[in-house]
């Protein structure tokens, strides 16, 4: 039938495999058999007639098998051999096999011999596929787990703070390039996204590791009491100051100081903390001279000081003064693959449980769904969802089930599936509903919006007048 003038047919698109199969199988008309139907229902098959052939396939570079199913009788040789050799070939690759003789003898030989599972003639071929399919995502979720473990001990040069993503190798380039320097090091990002470890980092590999490490929350005390802790204060210099206190500067003399949250400091307190950083002396509360001091000083804020300065909220002397090394962390949502491997870090870490077996993985739901979701609370929400999880899950692997809701939903009308014509979008409605995403997920932050979008800022703008999007926050 033809379309009607002026129209074009819109092919389906393919659907991604279900997974790569070797089948193996001296019979060839079954051998046929199975390859056509496991064909017809979306899996790339590779098909051969004896152990030798198989074990030869298996070792060629650009053959790469998610699952092997072969025949338990086989010329010269068996299924139960083929699946030891394939054991130590490719370790951990699920092998299944086929068998007329379904006796608890033959099962209990095939699972000692490493095999995933057994089936029996005659052959159901949709429940080989969905068997293949259980298969296919067992390897993968191997294969991941294995991924994730060595990348996560590649980076424990830098301890907890741990990523492969561009923008975090970028990060810890620059932690090695700056460590062993005495300036000031200014490290911002959103909340939860690891300021305090880059910090910790920075200490660890500089000049300063033998001195203390001490950090002082500048927005966590009033402000009655956040001079004594930065600055020390004399015996009597108050009614509950009963002996000397040193204050943090001094107690990280010869270390590192971190002052976190700096971006919350009073402003009543910004100019003798400018006064501090610049002649290096502090006079304690109630004092009559000051004492000097060797600290190294590394500061961390959520907040935009490049906004808190304009507003006047922030001193720009005091910003300058911080601000000499710059460190921006990206929010986890614009880390990539990161997101599995913090998750799979946590789950070692809580993954043991009393009288219980110890939680190793997570199924492939649920990485569909850590990658997908936003992670607003960063990385101390994703370690907050993965110990509650571990805490009430009843298997080895985590499920969907052990996530809240928030991370189990997922919202349809954000949801594009390019083998379903009926979701397409324009290019512009794509880009227009990508951007409000975006700006949602920080707050209307234009300048953390442009980093996360890849434009620079007078790009941002520009899409903001075409898609006439509406912000509240300014840049």
């Amino acid at each position: 039938m033809k379309e009607p003038a002026g129209t074009e047919a819109v092919l389906p698109l393919p659907k991604r495999p279900r997974g790569r199969v070797l089948v193996v199988d001296d019979d060839v008309p079954l051998g046929e058999l199975i390859r056509l139907h496991l064909k017809a229902r979306n899996f790339k098959v590779d098909w051969c007639s004896s152990a030798k052939q198989a074990l030869e396939r298996m070792g060629a570079a650009d053959k790469k098998f998610d699952v092997v199913v072969t025949d338990l009788n086989l010329n010269q040789s068996s299924g139960i051999d083929l699946c030891l050799e394939i054991g130590k070939l490719r370790p951990g690759l699920p092998v299944i096999i086929i068998t007329a003789y379904g006796s608890i003898e033959t099962a209990i030989s095939s699972v000692r011999a490493g095999a995933y599972d057994f089936i029996t003639k005659p052959l159901e071929f949709d429940a080989l596929a969905l068997t293949l399919d259980r298969a296919v995502q067992h390897y993968s979720m191997r294969e991941e787990l294995t991924h994730l473990r060595k990348a996560i001990a590649s980076t424990q040069g830098f301890g907890e703070l741990i990523g492969e993503g561009a923008a975090m190798r970028e990060v810890f380039r620059l932690i090695e390039r700056v460590a062993a320097l005495s300036s000031s090091i200014l490290i911002t990002g959103e909340s939860g996204t690891g300021k305090e470890l880059v910090a910790r980092a920075l200490h660890r590999l500089s000049e300063f590791k033998e001195g203390a490490f001490v950090a002082i929350n500048c927005g966590a005390m009033p402000e009655t009491l956040l001079e004594s802790e930065l600055f020390g204060h004399v015996k009597g210099a108050f009614t509950d100051a009963h002996s000397d206190r040193m204050g943090v500067f001094r107690e990280a003399n010869e270390g590192t100081l971190f002052l976190d949250e700096v971006g919350e400091l009073p402003l009543s307190m910004q100019p003798k903390l400018l006064r501090a950083l610049q002649e290096r002396k502090v006079r304690p509360v109630g004092g009559n001279r000051e004492v000097g001091f060797e600290t190294r000083i590394v500061a961390a804020t959520n907040v935009d000081l490049e906004e808190a300065v304009k507003t006047k909220k922030f001193r720009e002397d005091l910003y300058y003064r911080l601000n000499v090394i710059p460190i921006e962390l990206p929010p986890l949502r614009a880390r990539g693959n990161d997101v599995l491997l913090l998750a799979q870090h946590f789950v070692e870490r809580f993954g043991k449980r009393k009288g219980q077996k110890p939680v190793r993985g997570f199924s492939p739901e649920v990485m569909e769904r850590l990658l997908a979701y936003p992670w607003p609370g960063n990385i101390r929400e994703l370690q907050n969802c993965i110990e509650r999880a571990i805490a009430i899950s009843q298997g080895e692997v985590l499920s969907l089930e052990d996530f809240p809701e928030r991370i189990r939903h997922k919202d349809k009308l954000e949801t594009i599936d390019v083998a379903e014509p009926a979701t397409w979008l324009p290019m512009d409605e794509v880009e227009r509903r990508y951007i409000l995403k975006v700006l949602e997920y920080v707050g209307g932050n234009k300048r953390r919006a442009a980093q996360i979008l890849g434009f620079d800022r007078t790009t941002l703008y520009r899409k903001l007048q075409q898609y006439d999007i509406q912000t509240h926050k300014p840049a």
